[in-house]
């Protein structure tokens, strides 16, 4: 049995940092494609990075240049660095993972992963 647990997430000031943990059991990272998906309230869930299992990773356009998606193969974790939070990032964060390898064109979407995490709430506010 696949389990992503997310954890990490809280209230931050504008112009800060948090970092999200992903911890993954039933299936190992390294080996998988893993993504973070956001969801605010009241809004369709947004695409935010992910990172196959070559190393290659991709953001989403409101969060590149910010955010950073990175892995711990021994802890088989899963991490989100966000730096420069703005309060048009709070939203609930998750986790996924993809039984396959998902093609480009599916990438960003939730189409291609079977495992998701239950979520952790981020909230940017002053």
């Amino acid at each position: 049995q696949v389990q992503l647990v997310e954890s990490g997430g809280g209230l931050v000031q504008p112009g800060g940092s948090l970092r999200l943990s992903c911890a993954a059991s039933g299936r190992t990272v390294r080996t998988s494609t893993v993504a973070w998906f956001r969801q605010a309230a009241g809004k369709e869930r947004e695409f935010v990075a992910a990172r196959r299992n070559n190393g290659a990773t991709y953001y989403g356009d409101s969060v590149k240049g910010r955010f950073t998606v990175s892995r711990d193969d021994d802890k088989n974790t899963l991490y989100l660095q966000m730096n420069s939070l703005e309060p048009e990032d709070t939203a609930v964060y998750y986790c996924a993972l993809a039984s396959g390898s998902p093609i480009m064109s599916y990438l960003r979407t939730a189409a291609p992963y079977d495992y998701w995490g239950q979520g952790t709430q981020v909230t940017v506010s002053s």
